[in-house]
């Protein structure tokens, strides 16, 4: 098989030796701990990568958008859609699934639920409701026991949909691996003012689902949980990095890029862009790192350029050199790229399409 110096710039790599490695690790964690796992494929939107997380121990996928449930419905008969899907085309769509594969959503508002319901019921199948849950993230979900009992009660009596349980996602929690006990304390307890009030309304949660890469090993600690969505882990980032949810040898994305200038002291500019890599601020300055130099940063980005600061650095590349940078956030920087080039080592193993990018 060719070296990957043969491939042209920007190129996403992954290596399969670390994404392996990362697939058996969270795998063991949940089974240790008695928790279905059910990856976010945000991250990847790869048939390929889906089908080894299956394969892996994954219960079950997580989606974003209908295309990606389309797409994962190939290798996953159990889908959660973790946005709720608004309009009568995209409900269409969803209920076109293959009859076979048990879809749940997650949703916050009886508005969707009726629509919900009522797409279900022509497709004449039976979705399972999530009611969405906010412990403090602001974006979606309900915010007070009393809202999510009403909801879940709406969705117990209303055909075409049935009550499953509910949902959160806890993306604001960002911090030190060190710092999460007491974060993770916190969120167990407002969790539990919910359940308990389903509960006591004779509306026992079946799944409680919830979980994110940067919270990820310490999942067990919410009382209550039955499942676990980290999405990113199966790649991992230069965020997920600073705050010490893996280690820097697991971080398995890279954009291969091609050092096209060093005119300007200091400052080397590759070709890879705000296009390829993703121009979003992250835990740290700049957007991203050398995968073999992580203290040489990428400090700014236009369209197809990026520069990197090599100030502090003894390197020096010379024009047409090849670099791998690691991106602030990786589940940005996939959807940029038709095609994932996979390695072991400094070989090229297979390409995956990135077949769920777009909506």
């Amino acid at each position: 098989m060719p070296s990957f110096d043969s491939l042209d710039t920007p190129a996403a790599l992954v290596d399969l030796d670390r994404v392996e490695r990362n697939l058996q690790r969270v795998a063991t964690y949940a089974r240790e701990h008695g928790l279905r796992w059910r990856p976010h494929t945000k991250t990847h939107k790869t048939v390929e990568l889906g089908a080894l997380q299956v394969a892996a121990g994954a219960s079950g996928v997580t989606v974003a958008t209908v295309l990606e449930a389309e797409v994962m419905a190939s290798v996953s008969d159990d889908v959660l859609l973790a946005y709720p899907p608004v309009g009568a085309r995209r409900l269409a769509r969803l209920m076109a699934l293959p009859q076979h594969v048990r879809i749940s959503v997650a949703l916050d508002s009886v508005e969707v639920l009726d629509g919900l319901a009522l797409a279900a019921r022509n497709a004449g199948r039976t979705v399972g409701v999530l009611v969405e849950l906010d412990l403090g993230m602001r974006r979606v979900g309900l915010r007070t026991p009393d809202e999510a009992v009403a909801l879940a009660r709406a969705a117990a009596s209303t055909p075409g949909v049935a009550f499953r349980g509910v949902t959160f996602y806890a993306g604001h929690i960002r911090i030190p691996q060190a710092e999460l006990p007491a974060a993770m304390h916190a969120q167990s307890q407002t969790l539990a003012s919910f359940v308990d009030a389903l509960r006591g309304a004779g509306l026992s949660p079946e799944v409680v689902s919830g979980g994110s890469t940067p919270t990820l090993w310490q999942s067990h600690a919410v009382h209550g949980l039955t499942e676990i969505r980290p999405g990113l882990n199966a790649l991992n980032d230069r965020n997920s990095t600073v705050i010490g949810a893996n280690d820097w040898t697991e971080c398995a994305y890279s954009v291969l890029a091609t050092v096209v200038s060093t005119a300007v002291s200091g400052q080397v500019v590759i070709d890879a862009g705000a296009k390829a890599l993703a121009k979003e601020e992250g835990l740290a300055p700049g957007y991203g790192v050398l995968l073999e130099r992580p203290e040489v940063v990428v400090k700014n980005l236009s369209e197809e350029h990026g520069l990197l600061d090599v100030s502090a650095s003894t390197w020096r590349p010379r024009i047409g050199d090849r670099v791998r940078v690691v991106p602030n956030h990786v589940c940005v920087s996939v959807p940029m790229h038709p095609r994932l080039h996979v390695v072991r080592g400094e070989t090229a193993v297979a390409t995956w399409e990135v077949a769920a990018r777009g909506w």
